[in-house]
């Protein structure tokens, strides 16, 4: 062995020795700054497995939730009406032929460089008028699809709500129904989704269309336009459908909207390269929900209460794309919880 490589363990002792030393420091803050957690274990696993330092950081998130919740009705018109002012998310979340005319020239939320000019053939397959049917609805549940909601039984309370919305075109049969209900008013759909599972939809379609029976006749959001490699396959699906004769009714995000909601939450101090799903379909609403409560949202590898470990989802493991900063946007979900703007459940229903 040469001397060089006799000095290697060294090197690793001395890493070691620093990383737990930053650990320790981290544990003493009193303030979470929950973009740096570590990053905790994943899937199947024993107790054991919980990572250095998220049991305190899950402690002190039980600190900040296990309080009464109530709901704070001053709280929440003052985030509702600054999320009107700077986003107005019930006009103008989603494409319509009334807010968007042929011509418009969109440009691309997540590639300002590029654009593209609404043709009559697109123009067609947008929505013909506004797809909520009043100005504010009662109770909406938002459905993430967190691996915390396995054996949560959360389903009748979820199925109860007014409006339900749903991420990511999630499984809805009968394994999981009493966890996460069947009840589906709003789901989206991310164009990767599109690609992995339907082949972008350029070959067989009818196990896409078949896949949407669950929904009925729930509005698909769709972001065609954030990336100009989203809307080929985002107009396939719509065109899928229409030909089909699935009452599933598709629709699209609008660009300028998810471009305001970015700078929006980066001036409340989110700064992620994206947005997640979750976050954005949050945010709409509490614009268009006079209570919103949140299941399945959850971005740690352990139970809260438990602490056994957890699948990313509740029904896969796949991981999160980077591009999110889902522990920081949960920071914001928990603080607008104790706010009482926000019901976010962290328990068994």
């Amino acid at each position: 062995m040469t001397e060089q490589s006799s000095h290697v363990p060294w090197i690793l002792i001395i890493l070691c020795l620093g990383s737990l030393l930053t650990t320790v420091t981290w544990y003493w803050l009193d303030d979470v700054e929950f973009s740096k957690l570590p990053c905790p274990k994943k899937g199947p696993g024993k107790l054991s497995d919980i990572c250095k330092g998220c049991r305190e950081v899950i402690n002190k998130i039980r600190e900040r939730y296990n309080h009464t919740w109530v709901k704070q009705e001053e709280n929440s018109l003052k985030l509702r009406s600054r999320l009107r002012r700077k986003c107005n998310g019930f006009d103008t979340a989603i494409i319509t032929q009334e807010n968007t005319r042929i011509g418009t020239k969109l440009v691309y939320d997540g590639d300002e460089k590029k654009t593209l000019k609404v043709t009559r053939e697109i123009f067609h397959v947008f929505a013909k008028e506004h797809p909520f049917e009043t100005k504010r609805l009662d109770k909406c549940a938002l459905v993430g699809n967190g691996g915390i909601l396995t054996d949560s039984r959360c389903g009748k309370s979820i199925d109860s709500a007014k409006f339900v919305l749903r991420c990511n075109l999630p499984p809805l049969k009968s394994d999981y129904q009493e966890h996460v209900g069947v009840k589906t008013d709003l789901v989206t759909a991310n164009p990767s989704i599109l690609l992995k599972k339907y082949g972008s939809l350029m070959n067989r379609r009818r196990p896409f269309v078949e896949s949407l029976q669950s929904y009925g006749n729930a509005l698909l959001v769709l972001p065609a336009f954030s990336y100009s490699f989203n809307t080929d396959v985002s107009l396939r699906a719509a065109y899928t459908i229409e030909d089909s004769g699935s009452p599933a009714q598709p629709v699209f995000f609008n660009p300028g909207y998810l471009r305001n909601l970015s700078i929006f939450w980066r001036t409340e101090g989110l700064k992620p390269r994206r947005l997640s799903t979750g976050f954005i379909m949050t945010s709409l609403a509490l614009e268009i929900c006079d209570n919103v409560e949140l299941y399945g949202f959850w971005p740690f590898g352990n139970h809260p209460y438990e602490l056994y470990p957890l699948s990313n989802h509740y029904y896969d493991d796949m991981k999160v794309s980077p591009m999110h900063a889902m522990p920081a946007e949960f920071n914001i979900l928990l603080r607008l919880h104790s706010e009482g703007v926000l019901k976010l459940h962290l328990g068994n229903c």
